[in-house]
């Protein structure tokens, strides 16, 4: 019995807070997990740069409302969940993710939430377990599930390095360099591929 655990954000749909910086002109929020591999330290300080700039829930789901899926990646993941379980398993929220869950046609994810004042100023944020990516691939194959995964950034590295298949999709190239033994791919039917011989 396998399951693939997908990354969300560059394999599935572009980067949230890439999107974000773009939208409202603060290019310092353009860093992510690709760029700083502790969570809880990116999303802190992420936060302060919100608050600095009076900035909430509501102007990042303005953001949210018009991003597309990454071009191909429905169809991937309609065909993927033809042929096997899949869960995304992300470090997004919720309230992040919801609006992107509908362009890709509802697949099962495991995320975080954020704690939101009424003002709709963002105050903190609940991850849903610790390490939560290689957390979740250890639960599942406790319960007698192989797991196959994929990610870009450095927060993937442990679930795809703690699967019996896993690979790099769409990553960058120090991320690549740092990683050889894994293989990595650039598109989806690249990766397709990889998962259906894994299966075999």
């Amino acid at each position: 019995m396998y399951i693939t655990c997908l990354d969300l954000e560059g394999v599935l749909v572009p980067e949230i807070w890439i999107a974000f910086a773009q939208a409202s002109g603060i290019p310092a929020l353009k860093k992510t997990t690709r760029d700083e591999p502790d969570y809880d330290k990116l999303m802190t300080w992420r936060l302060g740069v919100l608050k600095e700039h009076g900035l909430g829930l509501k102007e990042i789901q303005e953001t949210i409302a018009k991003i597309d899926p990454i071009p191909g990646a429905k169809e991937f993941l309609d065909e993927l969940r033809s042929i096997t379980q899949v869960i995304i398993i992300s470090d997004t929220f919720s309230q992040f993710a919801t609006p992107l869950m509908k362009k890709l046609g509802w697949p099962t994810i495991f995320c975080n939430s954020l704690e939101v004042a009424p003002s709709g100023e963002i105050t903190g944020f609940k991850m849903r377990c610790e390490h939560s990516k290689l957390t979740t691939v250890k639960a599942l194959q406790s319960i007698g599930y192989e797991t196959i995964a994929s990610g870009d950034s450095y927060n993937d590295l442990a679930m795809i390095q703690a699967s019996k298949a896993g690979f790099l999709f769409k990553s960058t190239d120090k991320i690549k360099a740092d990683n050889p033994e894994l293989p990595a791919f650039e598109t989806y039917d690249e990766l397709m591929t990889a998962i259906k011989k894994a299966m075999d």
